[in-house]
């Protein structure tokens, strides 16, 4: 079951919380179905992710998720654990530094952890700066380390 996260009343109270962790997302089960359909999306079909007999004797013993749908997982963490009462807009701005230090076999469980390790000021909101940790159930080493770079732009209020 998901940890509690906090809910930011407004983006300015986000922006006030750096260098806090803003929560924790529940497991997501990375399966063969989830890798082939990435695969068919990218037009990416590599045999370590989509061709279990020969990915069987790889490198890693079976087929695994490809790095860039473990980053993609950023999304459903990010909607699960970051809430923010006056949120208009919440823009993709990109991507600082990215690893992926382990692989994520097919059949795993995966969860984000996502912190605030900057907020700076923009016109009409805030550029935000998160670490994005993607771990793989039962494994030592996270699948994906991420700063994820996002603007947000609290709801417009107009007068009455």
């Amino acid at each position: 079951m998901r940890s509690t996260v906090p809910v930011f009343d407004s983006v300015t109270d986000l922006a006030d919380a750096v260098g806090v962790v803003i929560g924790t997302s529940d497991w997501i089960e990375v399966g063969q179905d989830r890798i082939n359909g990435f695969a068919d999306v990218t037009d990416d079909h590599q045999w370590i992710h989509v061709d279990p007999d020969r990915a069987a004797g790889g490198p890693f013993g079976g087929t695994i998720a490809h790095g860039y749908l473990t980053l993609a997982l950023a999304a459903p963490v990010m909607e699960q654990v970051l809430h923010i009462g006056d949120l208009g807009s919440a823009v993709n701005y990109g991507l600082g530094k990215v690893r992926f230090p382990s692989p994520v076999p097919s059949g795993s469980r995966v969860r984000g952890t996502l912190s605030l390790l900057a907020a700076d000021p923009v016109a009409g909101g805030y550029q935000a700066t998160f670490e994005l940790v993607i771990a793989v159930e039962n494994a030592d080493r996270p699948a994906c380390v991420a700063e994820v770079l996002v603007r947000l732009y609290p709801t417009e209020r107009r007068a009455a």
